[in-house]
């Protein structure tokens, strides 16, 4: 054999044992396969997008929902009575408060002191949210009006007519009539939304129509905002001003995701939108019967401080405090006592007052649900029957004793018959001998301006202060007395 075949054999026995190994076994000895193609080669990947692509296509977006939203957003114009007008005016002690809180321009426009007989105006903005011509805005926008005028942003103009409104929300349908068809905003879903998410508000601030502006969700579930009793704002930095009340807040979709409501001027980017699926609801019942129905206890419960959990013997999450039971309420019929902790509420944890009232109030009245308590360190089982939640004015005439106070708010004929230099409080007409109020001094003919340092105007306010003591605690009380003199008084909430 020569030795150019020796070394061809061992270079095939060579090859050989080189190729093996890269091809699976079994499918060599299981059949015989035609030459494959050797595998394409992937495709280069696509060049990274430049900055100003990526912001150019931020750009579209806005500009997209811009245009598709903002058809649907409206200008709110009211005229006021004249009453209600001077009752807006704030007390000369106050006038700081107000200017901190709302800025100089709102106090300006909506705070200027006018004549007796001279008729006030306010504006907001709204959105169209249903083809009949119904309009979404706020409470407050409407609020003691004697004639509403809804512009679309073609310039139409429409006399409106309110539906319904809801104070404990901060919420009012209005409704409006057209020949011709209406540009409808379509709601999305606010339970889905994230922090830092991109969102957009659309208004009317200072009569500047149709602005539009952005920002992200800072926060969601917001609440001790003070501006609704049923309160778990969205908290934006998208730029909301006077004006943007009622107006849309928007996601990158150009859905509706919240109600612009309120903004706290001394510190910038800060504003809160309604969740637009409170707002639903609110709306849903509005449109159908002119109001709100919700369940109602007829308590008055405060969160559990680390104290207060400690001399219960109870964690600091194990619910809310009952202070008060209204007599003749659904929650004394069901036995609930001061003192109670409520830990469960129809087969849920109970966090925190909020999220209690928020409870009770869906569920239907006349239904009976269970409800868990903690009494001297041990679990109760209660069963509760909501009744339907007394509407403001009634509430207010019903709950108009507060620690021994009858009160009332303040106009500017009380006012004067009782020579009071301010016009924003609760006038005492009457005080229970022994009780809280008589023993910090208070009498009738004062008005009560603040309470631990917060102002309040309405009973509901006085309410939600005193809710918030601890049992003991004392706080200082503003008074304002016949002559113009001014006082504080200690007053010190009662113990279970």
């Amino acid at each position: 054999m020569s030795s150019r075949s020796v070394c061809h054999r061992g270079l095939a026995v060579l090859l050989s044992l080189a190729v093996l190994p890269l091809a699976p076994a079994p499918a060599v000895l299981a059949q015989t396969r035609p030459a494959e193609r050797p595998a394409a080669a992937a495709p280069p990947a696509p060049p990274a997008p430049s900055p100003q692509a990526i912001l150019r296509a931020l750009e579209d977006a806005f500009v997209a929902v811009a245009d598709r939203a903002t058809p649907s957003v409206v200008n709110v114009s009211v005229k006021l009575r004249p009453e209600a007008a001077q009752e807006d005016q704030p007390s000369p002690e106050m006038e700081e408060r107000f200017r901190q809180f709302f800025g100089p321009e709102l106090f300006e426009r909506f705070f200027r002191k006018r004549s007796p007989r001279e008729e006030g105006r306010a504006a907001g903005s709204g959105v169209i949210v249903d083809p009949r011509g119904f309009v979404l805005t706020n409470n407050h926008v409407v609020d003691n009006a004697t004639a509403i005028e809804v512009r679309l942003s073609d310039d139409r103009k429409f006399a409106a007519s309110l539906v319904g409104r809801d104070a404990r929300t901060d919420l009012a349908v209005l409704k409006v009539e057209s020949p011709a068809p209406l540009p409808v905003a379509e709601l999305g879903d606010s339970d889905a939304l994230r922090v830092g998410q991109w969102v957009i508000a659309i208004g009317n601030p200072f009569g500047l129509d149709r602005t539009v502006t952005a920002g992200i969700v800072s926060a969601t579930g917001r609440t001790h905002v003070g501006v609704a009793t049923y309160e778990a704002f969205i908290q934006t930095d998208a730029s909301i001003n006077p004006g943007n009340s009622g107006g849309p807040l928007l996601n990158l979709d150009g859905r509706v995701i919240g109600i612009n409501t309120a903004i706290v001027s001394s510190g910038q980017g800060i504003g809160f939108a309604i969740p637009i699926a409170m707002a639903r609801d609110v709306m849903t019942q509005l449109i159908a019967r002119g109001r709100v129905v919700r369940g109602w206890l007829g308590v008055v419960i405060q969160d559990l401080t680390p104290e207060l959990a400690a001399g219960f013997g109870v964690k600091e999450d194990a619910g809310v405090l009952v202070s008060e039971v209204m007599k003749d309420s659904p929650a004394a019929a069901a036995g609930l006592r001061p003192g109670d902790i409520i830990g469960q509420f129809n087969g849920a944890p109970v966090k925190d007052v909020t999220d209690l009232q928020k409870r009770v109030a869906a569920v239907e009245p006349g239904r009976a649900v269970p409800m868990t308590v903690t009494r001297d360190r041990k679990a109760v089982q209660l069963s509760v029957t909501p009744g339907e939640q007394p509407s403001d004015e009634a509430a207010a005439a019903e709950e108009d004793r507060v620690l021994g106070l009858t009160v009332e708010p303040l106009t500017p004929e009380t006012a004067r018959e009782n020579r009071l230099a301010v016009r924003q409080g609760l006038l005492v007409t009457d005080v229970d001998p022994g009780s809280p109020g008589a023993e910090a001094g208070i009498r009738p003919g004062d008005a009560i301006v603040e309470v631990n340092r917060q102002p309040v105007s309405d009973v509901a306010a006085l309410q939600r202060v005193v809710a918030g003591l601890r049992p003991g605690q004392s706080v200082p009380v503003y008074l304002q007395r016949g002559g113009g003199r001014a006082e504080y008084v200690m007053l010190t909430a009662p113990r279970p």
